[in-house]
C-alpha cells in the first residue's frame, strides 16, 4: 500500500539549460532555489533587491529594472542609526549614506541590464499581506523596525495581482520578447498572519498566479503544494517549523528539475553536482596519497568540463584541489 500522496508537476513548456540567464525573484524560498542553482553553475541574478514577500513589492521592483532609473537621495531615508530603501532589503542598508545608495545603484545598474537578456524569471510570492508607508501611501517591501503606527497593513485581492501583473508581464515582453516566466508560492509558513491568515494570503497567492497562467502568462511550478501535500510532516521542516528543511529543499528542487530542465541539463547538473560535494569535504590528511589523487582525477573532470562549456567558472575548485598538491 501507498502511505503517502506524491505530487507530479506537469513538465513545463520550456527548458532551462546552462546557456540561459536567470534571474529570481521574491521570498527566502527563492533564495533556498537561487542558491542551488549558483552552486550548479547557472547564471543567475538573485533577487538584486534583497529577499521581498509580497507580488506588489515585486512588481515595483520589476517596474524599475524595466524603466532603468536610478535611485536618487531621496529615496534613503535614515532610521536607528543607519541609512535605508523601503524598496530594498536590510542586506543594502548601511550607516554610511554613500556606501547605502551606492551599493544600491551598483546592483540595480547591473540587474537593470540582465533583465533584458534574462531567458527565464522566477517570481516566487510569499505572502498577500502588505503594508503601506502611511506618509506616502506606498506599499513597502521592508518596514525597517519603524513603528507599526507609520504603516497600514492590508490583504492584497485576486484581481488587484491579476491586474498588475498583466500591465507587468506586458512590458516585459515589450523590453524582452523571448522571456519565459516561472511562477511559485512559496512554502515557508507566515504564521505571524497568524495560521489562518497565512492560509488565507495562501489561497489569494494560488488563485491568482493560476489565472495568470490560464491566460499564458507564466507556468506555474507547484513548490507550495509539495511542501503542504507530498511532504505534509512536520519532520520536513526546519527547527522553527516555519520554513523547509534542507531535505524537503531538496526534493523540491528534485522536482523543480524533473519539470524545467531537459535530460543533458540532469546529467551536467549531476557532474557539477559531483564535483560540488567533493569540494565541500574536508579530508583528515591532506598530504596522504590517496587524497592527493582524488584531488587529481577532480582537477581532470573540472578541465573536462571547462573545455566542454567555457563559461563555467571553477577558480575556487581548482585552488581547493590545487593547494592539496
Amino acid at each position: 500500500m501507498n502511505f503517502r500522496t506524491t505530487v507530479e508537476p506537469a513538465k513545463s513548456n520550456f527548458s532551462i539549460s546552462h546557456e540561459m540567464n536567470l534571474m529570481l525573484l521574491g521570498s527566502c524560498f527563492a533564495e533556498n532555489i537561487g542558491n542551488r542553482l549558483i552552486s550548479l553553475k547557472f547564471n543567475v541574478d538573485l533577487n538584486p533587491f534583497g529577499v521581498i514577500y509580497n507580488p506588489d513589492s515585486i512588481s515595483q521592483c520589476i517596474e524599475r529594472l524595466i524603466d532603468g532609473r536610478k535611485f536618487e537621495k531621496e529615496e534613503i531615508f535614515f532610521y536607528n542609526e543607519s541609512w535605508h530603501s523601503f524598496i530594498h532589503h536590510s542586506d543594502y542598508s548601511s550607516p554610511d549614506f554613500e556606501t547605502c545608495l551606492n551599493h544600491i545603484n551598483k546592483r540595480f545598474e547591473y540587474s537593470s541590464a540582465f533583465l533584458k537578456k534574462t531567458n527565464c524569471l522566477i517570481i516566487t510570492f510569499g505572502t498577500a499581506w502588505v503594508f503601506y508607508h502611511a506618509q506616502s501611501g506606498k506599499v513597502v517591501s521592508n518596514c525597517h523596525k519603524l513603528p507599526s503606527s507609520h504603516f497600514e497593513r492590508r490583504l492584497l485581492d485576486i484581481s488587484t495581482i491579476i491586474e498588475k501583473y498583466e500591465t507587468l508581464i506586458n512590458s516585459l515582453k515589450q523590453i524582452n520578447p523571448a522571456l519565459n516566466i516561472i511562477f511559485t508560492v512559496s512554502p515557508v509558513r507566515h504564521l505571524n498572519d497568524g495560521a489562518e491568515g497565512n492560509q488565507l494570503s495562501k489561497s489569494i497567492l494560488i488563485a491568482a498566479v493560476h489565472e495568470l497562467c490560464k491566460k499564458g502568462l507564466g507556468f506555474y511550478f507547484p513548490a507550495y503544494e509539495i511542501m503542504l501535500d507530498d511532504l505534509r510532516d512536520y519532520r520536513f521542516y526546519d527547527v522553527d517549523m516555519i520554513h523547509p528543511s534542507q531535505f524537503a529543499i531538496d526534493y523540491i528542487f528534485e522536482k523543480y528539475s524533473a519539470t524545467c530542465f531537459k535530460s543533458d541539463t540532469l546529467n551536467l547538473n549531476n557532474k557539477i553536482e559531483e564535483i560540488n560535494k567533493a569540494y565541500n569535504h574536508r579530508p583528515f590528511n591532506i598530504s596522504s596519497e590517496a587524497f592527493q589523487s582524488f584531488s587529481r582525477q577532480m582537477i581532470d573532470k573540472i578541465k573536462i568540463l571547462e573545455t566542454d562549456y567555457p563559461y563555467f567558472d571553477f577558480t575556487e575548485e581548482k585552488k581547493h584541489f590545487n593547494q592539496t598538491k
